[in-house]
C-alpha cells in the first residue's frame, strides 16, 4: 500500500484496495473459500469476504466464485477487496457539498478546489467524507455506526472535480474492483507551462517516492521503483508560453498528472510542489512578470480540474458518465492568457 504525503490528502491512487494471490496446496482438503481466506488475510471478516465474493470480486482460475465454493488442490485464488475505513472518529459536518448525482448505492460530488477528500494527516473536521457523513445520517446503517462513506478513489486537495462515493459495501467492492481493473473513464484538464512536444502522446514511467524529498512523488523510467503509471495527454488549446491540456488516465498513481508533466518538462501551472509556481516560459519584461504574478493570483493553486468520470453501475450495470465544467478560476485564469496573447506573434514558447 503507497503511503501518504505527510501533510496532504493522498492523490488519486490505487491504493484505497488491495490484490491478493493465493494458491491452495496439494494437500488441501475440500473448504469454503470464506473460511479458507479468513486465516490468510490479516484483520478481514467472513463478512467482507461475503461482500466481495456477492460483488464478483473473488476469482478461482480466473472465474469469480460465491463464498460457498469449496477450494481445491492446486485452486489459483484472487482477490480485490475495497480498504476497510481507517480508525478515524468520522463526525458528520453540516458542509455543503455540489452532489451531481446521488442513488441507493453511490454519490457523485463534484469537489471544489481546497476540500480535503478524507479525514486524517491533521485535517480529521471539513473533509469532503465528514460532509457526506452528514448527508446520510439518517440511514439506518450510518446511524447505527455500522457503515461510512467508501472512497475508492481520491483527488488531491487542491484538484477540482468528480470523485464517485460508494454508499454499500457492495457498491464499493464492485467500483474497487473497476478501478484495479482501469475499466473506468477519468479525463482532467491541466494547464501547463510550454507546450508539450508532441502535442499528443503518452507518457508512461514508474511513479514513487523522491529519493530526497519525501513530499513529493518521482517517476522512474528503469522501473527500479514506484508502480506502472501510465497518461495519455493531448493539447487542446496552444497559447504561446503556456496550454491546456486533456489528460487521460489509464492508471491513477498519487500525484500521476503532475509528476508525470514535470517529468517532460511541462509542470502544471502554479503547481509549488512540482516547481510550476514560477515564471518557467516567456520574457524577462518586468511587464510579463507583473502578468504572470497576476495570474498566479488569480489561481492560487495548481491548475487540475477532474473532468469527466465514467464507470458501470455497480448494480444495474449502466455505463454511467458525468461531466462537470471547468471552475470559475480556472475559466478565468485561461481567459486572461487568451487576451494576454491574443494577436500576438512570434510567441517564443520555450
Amino acid at each position: 500500500m503507497a503511503e501518504d504525503l505527510p501533510g496532504e490528502e493522498p492523490g488519486e491512487n490505487n491504493d484505497l484496495y488491495e490484490h491478493y494471490r493465493f494458491e491452495a496446496d496439494r494437500g488441501q482438503k475440500l473448504l469454503r473459500i470464506d473460511k479458507y481466506l479468513v486465516n490468510r488475510i490479516e484483520n478481514v471478516s467472513r463478512t467482507r469476504l461475503q461482500n466481495a465474493a456477492s460483488a464478483g470480486n473473488i476469482l478461482v482460475n480466473g472465474t469469480p466464485v460465491k463464498s460457498s465454493y469449496r477450494v481445491r488442490p492446486g485452486d489459483i485464488i484472487t482477490i480485490v477487496m475495497a480498504h476497510p475505513p481507517r480508525e478515524i472518529e468520522l463526525i458528520p459536518e453540516d458542509i455543503p457539498i455540489d452532489v451531481i448525482y446521488e442513488d441507493d448505492d453511490l454519490i457523485v460530488v463534484n469537489k471544489e478546489a481546497g476540500m480535503v477528500v478524507h479525514p486524517g494527516h491533521g485535517n480529521y473536521t471539513g473533509t469532503l467524507i465528514n460532509a457526506v457523513a452528514w448527508r446520510l445520517r439518517e440511514m439506518p446503517l450510518f446511524m447505527s455506526g455500522e457503515l461510512r462513506p467508501g472512497l475508492v478513489h481520491r483527488i488531491d486537495k487542491n484538484t477540482s472535480g468528480l470523485l464517485v462515493i460508494a454508499k454499500t459495501e457492495l457498491a464499493m467492492n464492485h467500483l474497487a474492483r473497476q478501478f484495479y481493473e482501469r475499466k473506468t473513464s477519468r479525463e482532467y484538464i491541466a494547464v501547463v507551462w510550454g507546450i508539450p512536444a508532441p502535442e499528443e502522446g503518452t507518457i508512461e514511467g514508474n511513479i514513487g517516492r523522491h529519493k530526497k524529498n519525501r513530499m513529493k512523488m518521482d517517476v522512474f523510467t528503469d522501473g527500479s521503483e514506484g508502480k506502472h503509471a501510465v497518461t495519455h495527454y493531448r493539447v487542446i488549446e496552444n497559447l504561446g508560453y503556456i496550454s491546456v491540456v486533456e489528460c487521460r488516465l489509464e492508471t491513477g498513481r498519487t500525484h500521476q498528472i503532475r509528476v508525470h508533466m514535470k517529468h517532460i518538462g511541462h509542470p502544471l501551472f502554479n503547481d509549488e510542489r512540482y516547481g510550476g509556481d514560477r515564471i518557467l516560459r516567456g520574457t524577462t519584461f518586468t511587464k510579463y512578470r507583473h502578468f504572470v504574478n497576476n495570474c498566479f493570483k488569480i489561481l492560487p493553486r495548481h491548475a487540475l480540474h477532474a473532468k469527466i468520470l465514467g464507470f458501470s453501475h455497480p448494480v444495474t450495470g449502466n455505463v454511467l458518465r458525468f461531466e462537470s465544467g471547468l471552475p470559475a478560476d480556472m475559466q478565468q485564469l485561461i481567459g486572461k492568457w487568451r487576451r494576454y496573447t491574443g494577436g500576438r506573434e512570434n510567441l517564443q514558447a520555450d
